[in-house]
């Protein structure tokens, strides 16, 4: 259809009358770009070509009328406004006319004021019509928008537009019903960024969502086109292998995701590193439907996490049941703490020197109403993973310095109380104020409470952390880093920490006497701590062997089951009790206090 012009309306004067065409025309042409035919059928050959405004159509005419032509008019360009001409003046005529699609009715002879008065009022009516249809067709252009914006939502993930757990759960079917008649292989793969959860709660959630970005596109050039890479949920991905001739090709591919991972992510200034755990199914060996190969891939994954991280694990048959003993224990986790199901134990911290009981590690227990007491390597991973372990460490951290008040009240002497603080507990906004609080309400001195922190948790946001510990130390509460040697053991930052106490990692002890590298760290460590003016406190000691050793290198406290296994609060009361009394009967001795409490050794 021929463009129309730009700058005037179009009209198409339709009249078997020469004369009148022609005055139709003069009238008009000022305003309006006129074409003028001589009957219907020459009409609807122009209408093949030209786009009209307006149409003014005389009735009858020989061929086709007037009144035939107004609803073939209107079906091909239904915006085009029509205006009728007729000798006929009565109404019956009108009102035909309206009824076949005319807009408005002009009787002859025409009067020139009504002619264009009708035809202004049929231009701005066709101005409505046009708005009104650019405004429909604009609304169901942003519906089908909108409609394949929710399509592709339903089956992509927002951040990385990678397919999403249910797009992938389709493919997976298709790609094993395919595999089941061509007898191959199908290898589904579930991929878990390790310390995620510690990235984004450290450098924040923006931060997090360009790792998962970029993780996303290396995943990716990981597999062929033919695969498929999706994200589920949180950190974790999933690879769908369907070009795979053995099951040895899913472990090329997840070395390769593991290489492709370990590059470092950069976030403006700061660089972050994340390793991977991996978990394998194969069909139709860990199953041949979709729902089960996914889930064991699951199990899989959870046992590469249990074993530490950094690692990919095929499934194999006893995992599920590893997977469903976790999710109860997640289930039962989030009642714990409301149900007062967490016992705080107690382990005490000896002067090497003195052999006296100078203070006490906090360590929790969970009493399981149904599994019974379980030991910390049981939930305390689950509970960082479940963002639980805030109000678990709260709650130990209130019980433990109300119970070090009660035993001071009680005589039992100025003890001082160690606190494991978790990385996610320690990076909450209002640490310092909950911290306040719980001193407050237990009545502990400060220089009392020691927290015991890791190196990774500290390092992870190194300025932020260090101004926090300021002003934990400004309140008088002491500072340890626990687990020293296992971290960062990055010696230069400790001059700029400002910490108390190091914590030598029980690795190291337990090799102090029969490996010279694991004596030579020792030595180094505690010279160097001692240098910093740093106390040092050697964990898991448990022959006299490393207590003579530690000894002679003037280590200052240590603890372990040489003298005593964690214990409960009145045990280690009665036992404390039982330890003075024979400090005080053998004045100017060194007496041990390894028979006074209930030592793992012993027994």
């Amino acid at each position: 259809m021929r463009k129309r012009s730009a700058q005037k309306p179009v009209i198409l004067i339709i009249d078997d009358d020469d004369q009148i065409r022609s005055l139709l025309r003069e009238l008009l042409k000022t305003e309006y770009e006129c074409v003028d035919v001589s009957s219907a059928e020459e009409a609807l050959e122009v209408l093949k070509t030209i786009n009209f405004d307006l149409v003014i159509s005389d009735i009858q005419m020989g061929g086709i009328s007037g009144l035939d032509l107004v609803p073939r008019v209107l079906k091909d360009t239904p915006d085009t406004v029509v205006v009728m001409i007729s000798g006929q003046q009565t109404v019956d005529s009108a009102i035909e006319a309206m009824r076949v699609g005319a807009f408005d009715y002009i009787t002859k002879p025409l009067d020139l004021r009504h002619v264009q008065a009708a035809v202004r009022r049929a231009q701005a009516q066709h101005q409505l019509l046009s708005e009104k249809r650019q405004y429909e067709n604009h609304l169901e252009e942003l519906v089908a928008e909108r409609t394949a914006e929710i399509e592709h939502l339903a089956f992509y993930d927002r951040l990385t537009d990678l397919p999403n757990r249910i797009l992938f759960a389709d493919r997976c079917a298709q790609a094993l019903a395919s595999a089941q008649r061509s007898h191959r292989p199908v290898g589904v793969l579930r991929v878990s960024l390790d310390r995620f959860k510690t990235v984004a709660d450290t450098l924040g959630h923006a931060a997090g969502d360009i790792v998962l970005s970029e993780a996303a596109a290396r995943l990716q050039t990981c597999v062929s086109e033919a695969d498929t890479v999706a994200r589920f949920d949180g950190e974790e991905f999933a690879l769908l292998l369907t070009q795979i001739a053995e099951a040895g090709d899913l472990a090329d591919v997840s070395l390769a995701v593991s290489e492709a991972l370990k590059e470092p992510f950069r976030l403006g200034d700061q660089v972050v590193y994340v390793t991977t755990s991996i978990g394998i199914s194969v069909s139709p060996f860990n199953g041949e439907d979709s729902n089960t190969v996914l889930r064991n891939a699951g199990a899989a994954l959870y046992r590469a996490k249990q074993q530490g991280g950094n690692d990919y694990q095929f499934y194999a048959a006893d995992m599920n049941a590893q997977a469903v003993e976790r999710l109860a224990l997640e289930n039962s986790l989030r009642s714990a703490v409301e149900n007062n199901e967490f016992i705080t134990y107690y382990q005490p911290v000896v002067n090497l020197v003195s052999s006296e009981v100078v203070g006490l590690e906090a360590l929790v227990r969970w009493q399981h109403p149904e599994l019974g007491l379980l030991p910390p390597a049981r939930f305390i991973g689950l509970a960082e993973d479940t963002g639980q372990i805030m109000d678990i460490g709260e709650c130990v951290m209130r019980t433990a310095c109300a119970q070090t008040r009660l035993w001071q009240d009680d005589g039992l002497g100025r003890l001082r109380i160690a606190v494991n603080i978790s990385a996610r507990h320690f990076q909450q906004k209002n640490f310092l104020d909950r911290l306040r609080q719980v001193l407050g309400d237990t009545r502990l001195d400060p220089t009392c409470l020691e927290l015991e922190l890791t190196e990774t948790s500290i390092m992870e946001n190194g300025e932020s952390a260090v101004r926090l510990l300021n002003e934990i130390r400004n309140l008088g509460v002491k500072i340890a880093i626990d687990d020293f040697g296992t971290g960062y053991s990055s010696l230069g930052y400790l001059k700029r920490l400002p910490i108390d106490t190091l914590k030598l990692d029980q690795s190291f002890v337990n090799g102090a006497t029969t490996d010279p590298d694991d004596a030579a760290l020792v030595m180094a460590i505690v010279t160097l701590a001692h240098n910093l003016r740093l106390k040092v406190v050697a964990e898991g000691i448990e022959t006299a062997e490393q207590l003579a050793f530690l000894r002679l290198l003037r280590c200052d406290e240590g603890q372990g089951y040489l003298f005593s296994k964690p214990v409960t609060h009145d045990v280690f009361a009665s036992s404390l009790r039982v330890a003075k009394r024979k400090l005080h009967v053998i004045a100017g001795a060194k007496p041990s206090v390894v028979s006074s409490f209930p030592s793992a050794v012993n027994e």
